[in-house]
């Protein structure tokens, strides 16, 4: 019989690291990530404009990397993914996956300050100059407004990260 992987999320306000923190992640795991915005941008070029469209685009995809994810975690092959969970459905979505077949899991909680998020997504519309009409200081407010901290009471196995 084979052991289940591990799912590996996070949680943390936009511009907090959790791509960054992923990315390690995977590597030190040997495990497969699945970056959402990868893959919105390859599925949906030049479509997620404006944060409605990333919850169109994104509520489209979610049946597939669901089924998806469980197949591979049910072959012991450990999954980063780099997906927000910073609202209660949303981490939801994120027990739903792995209790369906009853897999491990960790949320990753990075607890960033707002002027420490703010000066990263500056860095990274620098960096990418592409994602400059939406990593902007209104759409953090905006997306920040629904931020929602993780609690043991969710169910999930939390290891909250200060920096």
């Amino acid at each position: 019989m084979t052991t289940k992987g591990t799912l590996y999320c996070f949680a943390g306000k936009m511009g907090a690291g959790k791509s960054t923190k992923a990315k390690a992640l995977t590597e030190s795991k040997n495990a497969i990530l699945l970056s959402e915005d990868d893959l919105l941008s390859q599925l949906y070029p030049n479509h997620v404009q404006s944060f409605d469209d990333y919850l169109t685009f994104s509520s489209r995809i979610k049946p597939f990397i669901h089924r998806h994810v469980q197949q591979l975690l049910k072959i012991g092959v450990d999954v980063v993914m780099d997906f927000p969970g910073n609202t209660i459905n949303q981490r939801q979505w994120f027990l739903d996956i792995i209790s369906e077949i009853q897999a491990d899991h960790q949320l990753i909680h990075l607890n960033i300050d707002d002027a420490t998020c703010l000066q990263q997504i500056k860095i990274r519309r620098q960096t990418n100059p592409e994602r400059a009409g939406f990593d902007t200081e209104a759409t953090f407010n905006y997306v920040s407004s629904f931020f929602e901290e993780p609690q043991p009471s969710e169910g999930l196995n939390i290891l909250e990260i200060k920096e």
